[in-house]
């Protein structure tokens, strides 16, 4: 067993499959492979995983809940383009209308705690044809990292999120206090600072967290969608889809804030958020293909 393994918890019964981050002396620090959580476990709890594909039916049952999730995600977006424009713009003839009207969905800044999360979010961003641009950052120092990076990319939406996690043994009123989580105190850092950078949730859309994450305290320091309300596990793209729907959400709607919920993949105890406008927008005529 080495850094870079493949493994399972058997005390847990092998319900998320991690990653090897580091080998200490007797505990060994754990990422999750598809759920952005932190953990760790001793040597003798871990079992290695040559094939996550075979055998593992709460792995399999979630592979296939992704899919589905990723479905509606496409379906969703094909729904939000010109064909979505106002009422005004589709008593226009339709071929004129696709010829002259052009789209600028919102654009992302993804600042994310993993390397190999950040590379399938980026991917996703690039197969919705979302502008975006992608940072690894350490959790703890996101904070730092937007006092340089807002000014310089001038996001619609700003994603904020890593690996996060319960500490041990936590419970009950514990999970009020911030100092409980392993994580979320340098995300709420991170989220204070890009409101202080712009105050309106409306010009400025924020998504922060990670697994476990303190919900309240995340949407108190100004995030307008974080994770999460049960404390429960959730996926590594459900950050990526609610900035998505927020970037093809037209600027004059609201977010459906049921419908964003009940498309990801963790759900209503994974994700929530507030009343907030979208960013997509419509421009016209047509830039020309000046060369």
């Amino acid at each position: 067993m080495k850094q870079g393994d493949l493994v399972v918890r058997q005390s847990y019964g092998g319900d998320v499959l991690f990653r090897i981050e580091a080998m200490q002396s007797d505990y060994v620090i754990l990422k999750g492979l598809d759920y952005r959580l932190l953990a760790d476990a001793p040597r003798h709890d871990l079992t290695s995983i040559h094939d996550p594909e075979a055998g593992k039916a709460a792995y399999m049952t979630m592979r296939h809940k992704v899919s589905q999730s990723l479905r509606q995600m496409s379906a969703t977006l094909e729904q939000s383009t010109i064909a979505s424009i106002s009422e005004g713009y589709r008593d226009l003839n339709r071929d004129i209308a696709d010829s002259m009207y052009f789209e600028w969905p919102g654009k992302v800044l993804h600042l994310d705690g993993d390397p190999n999360y950040l590379k399938k979010s980026m991917q996703l961003y690039e197969a919705t044809k979302v502008p975006a641009e992608g940072y690894y950052v350490s959790e703890s120092k996101m904070a730092d990292a937007l006092l340089r990076l807002l000014p310089s990319t001038q996001p619609d939406i700003v994603v904020i999120t890593g690996h996060d996690g319960v500490l041990k043994n936590r419970q009950g009123i514990e999970l009020a206090s911030l100092s409980s989580y392993k994580n979320s105190q340098h995300f709420v850092n991170a989220v204070r600072v890009a409101r202080e950078y712009d105050r309106n949730r409306d010009s400025l859309v924020v998504v922060a967290g990670a697994c476990q994450s303190h919900y309240e305290a995340l949407l108190h320091s100004g995030a307008n969608f974080a994770s999460s309300p049960g404390r429960i596990l959730i996926h590594a793209l459900d950050p990526v889809y609610v900035a998505i729907k927020a970037s093809y959400t037209p600027m004059k709607d609201i977010i459906d804030l049921p419908e964003l919920v009940s498309g990801t993949i963790s759900g209503v105890d994974g994700v929530g958020g507030i009343e907030t406008y979208g960013c997509y927008r419509v421009g016209y005529p047509q830039p020309k293909p000046y060369v």
